[in-house]
């Protein structure tokens, strides 16, 4: 079980640190003619914010552990991805985008299962 979350933990690190990066290195005008129409609910810092939170929480899910310098970080960051999650779907649903709503409950699925694993059962 700690190779898959390892294997998890990677594969959601490197999916938050692409999707942050990309809010992060585009401005809202590209994002928003991209297919993130929901840009157009936020502030430019918004977004920027929510992507730096997405870049950290990729960090977070990698970083630690395999340095083995607080690997308690881990579920910490997986927790916070969850909560980034949460407000995405709630966003898409207001939006009615119900597309993006699967994706953002699938990525919310796979970081709890890894905060539940790395704070609990198979934990550092």
């Amino acid at each position: 079980m700690n190779i898959a979350l390892w294997i998890i933990a990677g594969v959601l690190g490197a999916v938050a640190l692409a999707g942050g990066a990309q809010k992060l290195a585009q401005p809202k005008a590209k994002l928003a003619a991209g297919g993130y129409g929901w840009v157009d609910d936020f502030s430019d810092s918004g977004v920027k914010t929510i992507g730096a939170l997405e870049v950290l929480a990729g960090l977070g899910l990698i970083l630690p552990a395999a340095l083995d310098i607080a690997p308690v970080l881990v579920p910490l960051a997986a927790t916070g991805l969850v909560l980034l999650m949460i407000g995405a779907a709630l966003t898409h649903l207001r939006r009615h985008e119900s597309q993006a709503i699967v994706v953002n409950v699938v990525l919310l699925a796979v970081a709890a299962f890894v905060a539940w694993g790395r704070f609990g059962p198979h934990s550092f």
